[in-house]
């Protein structure tokens, strides 16, 4: 739905650092209690080498923290590792309430939400808890990199999250939380933010709400 005066018509988020967030505390306390230092085992499961095969559905949540294992096989054993890795596989997490509130309001407001991600093979799952899919649910798409086999900043997810919301991608808000991502979205001619707190997405979501709003009351 383009309403005149408004600078986007889709809103294209991505999930983690924006809406979704995790607990690391049974994490860092495992790690400590095996002579690491908080944030080893994550550095291992995010280098390219481990995490890219995961966000492009090439590997199994198995295989993964076997990588994992392996990454950190010269600092604890394999058994520990592998303990380490399933940690961090199953730590608990929370979406935003606050983000999850404006971007229901700019849904509500006939802005089509969509999340880009780069996501694991299990996102599904993750987004049902979260309450994000349904009927109900906050997001009337899910662009993801495990199903396309394209990791965001390669401009394909993009385009593919633009086509599926309808509109041209010089009509789409881009959210998120990496620079890289921001700037690939922009180079498409989207309207790119990057996430830092809530008062950023407020900033740039409440004009197109007011427009809305207003084209709404005289009828348009």
């Amino acid at each position: 739905m383009k309403i005149s005066g408004r600078a986007f018509d889709a809103v294209l988020s991505d999930l983690d650092g924006v809406i979704r967030f995790y607990d690391m505390a049974e994490l860092e306390q495992s790690e400590r209690a095996a002579g690491l230092a908080v944030g080893s085992t994550a550095e291992i499961a995010f280098a390219p080498e481990t995490d890219l095969p995961l966000m492009r559905g090439e590997i199994t949540k198995d295989q993964w923290t076997e990588a994992i294992a392996h990454g950190l096989a010269d600092r604890v054993p394999h058994e520990r590792g592998r303990e380490l890795a399933t940690t961090l596989a199953e730590a608990k997490f929370r979406a935003d309430e606050v983000v999850v509130g404006m971007l229901r309001q700019a849904r509500a407001a006939g802005l089509p939400v969509l999340l880009v991600t780069n996501a694991t093979p299990w996102l599904a799952d993750d987004l049902a808890l979260l309450g994000l899919t349904g009927p109900t649910g906050l997001v009337d798409d899910v662009i993801s990199s495990a199903d396309l086999g394209i990791v965001k900043p390669d401009r394909r997810i993009y385009e593919v999250a633009a086509e599926r919301a309808g509109v041209a991608p010089a009509r789409c808000l881009f959210v998120d939380d990496r620079q890289e991502n921001v700037d690939a979205a922009a180079a498409l001619g989207m309207t790119g933010l990057l996430y830092r707190d809530h008062a950023d997405l407020r900033a740039v979501l409440e004009p197109a709400l007011r427009t809305g709003a207003r084209a709404r009351a005289r009828g348009d």
